[in-house]
């Protein structure tokens, strides 16, 4: 078995970003956190999610990710699948954060994209069909 367990998201300061998630994902928990040092600088960290998969935050951030709208190398964004698209637009519009809705692709999914405090790009997608062949159809 193979699964991803979870994501490392430097940031700037911990509770902005614990905001937007918790209003993503209201059934997740604080899993652990505390201290500790990364190549000599002072962090806190602190692990929130489920039983299977959670966001690791570290708060040693000191500059901006990069920019989505230009071509360095890095992460452009992650995406999470769920049946309840409108529920998390929703929370997350009453939270402050405005979503753009995607291209989706009629009949098979929707999607909208978040951008969180720190500037990480979340895509958050609802398939309408168990078909793995129309899913992937772009």
């Amino acid at each position: 078995m193979l699964y991803l367990e979870h994501l490392n998201l430097v940031v700037k300061d911990i509770s902005p970003a614990l905001a937007f998630y918790q209003a993503a994902f209201p059934h997740w928990r604080i899993r652990g956190e505390g201290q500790s040092t990364w190549y000599g600088k002072p962090r806190r960290w602190l692990h929130f999610g489920d039983d299977d998969i959670y966001l690791a935050f570290s708060d040693h951030g000191e500059s901006n990710i990069r920019d989505n709208r230009k071509f360095q190398v890095g992460l452009s964004h992650f995406a999470f699948v769920t049946n309840e698209l409108a529920q998390i637009t929703q929370r997350l519009k009453v939270a402050g954060f405005l979503g753009k809705q995607g291209d989706g692709a009629p009949g098979v999914r929707h999607n909208t994209y978040f951008v969180d405090t720190d500037g990480y790009e979340i895509e958050f997608v609802e398939y309408l069909t168990e078909d793995f062949e129309q899913r992937n159809a772009y």
